[in-house]
């Protein structure tokens, strides 16, 4: 069957939506599906189902190791850019008592030959272009004025002549970032969570395929439902659960211990591929140069 001529006609004088997509350059959009979103039970950093999970205090899961890593990482990076940072500030100091030098040596220097009197006196700028004064229309001086100009005009076309603009480093935030909510996050603000998983005589879980339960209703957590963790004691029901029993009795329905309001953590729902309940559904990615073209790994894509 013969493609659609819709999609295939280049006698226009402009390109359509549909050419411009094939292209593969400018601001890629894509519907995101389940396939496309992590499960509630799954690691924010290696996608993985969690291994000693760890939540932080916005409800983002991470296993114990991968954010371990994450956070010693992080801590690696800052004391490099603090160390480079430090760097510039100890030469910007050096250059400006440098020029503070060279202008001391060019004050006395001046003075000296006013004092003199047979050198006369010249500006900074013929300081800088002529140090020894004038030495006749036959000089190397002289005869090197267009050398001067070239080196001094401002043609940013030429290569020798391109300006340069000093690479500054800023100075650094010494807080850790979460990886997921891009907040501010400790070690000491995270807390272990527990999922109850199903146990049953017709069911049998294997390390990729585990159900958990709300231990309370022992209904199964799909990622339709909203979950919340206690940070006292790490246990995980279902909201449901937690406002009839643990926002009036205050303490853990499988462990007793006493909690607050403020000790329960939302947990972030998994996807499920539908608007009403996934918020960020869309994926936006720009590419200076079509994959068409055979350039497209020259320059990396930077996400917006």
């Amino acid at each position: 069957m013969p493609q659609r001529h819709s999609k295939n006609n280049n006698d226009l004088a402009f390109f359509t939506y549909d050419e411009k997509r094939k292209l593969g350059y400018g601001t890629q959009k894509e519907r995101l599906g389940k396939d496309s979103i992590k499960p509630f039970d799954a690691c924010c950093l290696c996608l993985k189902l969690v291994i000693e999970p760890l939540c932080c205090p916005k409800g983002h899961v991470f296993c114990k190791e991968c954010i371990l890593e994450c956070l010693l990482s992080q801590k690696k990076d800052i004391q490099r850019k603090l160390a480079a940072h430090a760097a510039q500030k100890k030469q910007e100091v050096g250059e400006q008592e440098e020029k503070l030098m060279l202008q001391k040596a060019r004050e006395l220097e001046a003075f000296d030959q006013q004092n003199h009197g047979a050198v006369p006196h010249h500006s900074d700028k013929n300081y800088s272009r002529d140090k020894n004064g004038f030495h006749g229309a036959n000089s190397v001086k002289a005869t090197s004025f267009e050398e001067e100009a070239l080196r001094t005009m401002k043609a940013f076309w030429l290569p020798s002549a391109t300006p340069e603009a000093a690479a500054k480093v800023e100075a650094p935030s010494t807080s850790t970032t979460c990886p997921e909510g891009n907040e501010k996050l400790k070690l000491k603000s995270l807390f272990p969570i527990y999922f109850t998983e199903e146990k049953g005589e017709d069911y049998k879980s294997t390390a990729y395929d585990k159900k958990h339960i709300c231990p309370s209703c022992k209904v199964t957590m799909t990622n339709a439902m909203s979950l919340v963790a206690l940070s006292s004691c790490g246990h995980v029901f279902c909201k449901k659960c937690a406002d009839k029993f643990m926002v009036v009795d205050k303490v853990c329905l499988v462990c007793n211990k006493p909690c607050k309001e403020k000790n329960l953590v939302n947990l972030k729902k998994g996807g499920t591929g539908f608007s009403g309940h996934d918020e960020n559904l869309e994926a936006k990615d720009f590419k200076h140069l079509g994959s068409g073209s055979g350039l497209g790994l020259v320059r990396p894509a930077q996400k917006v």
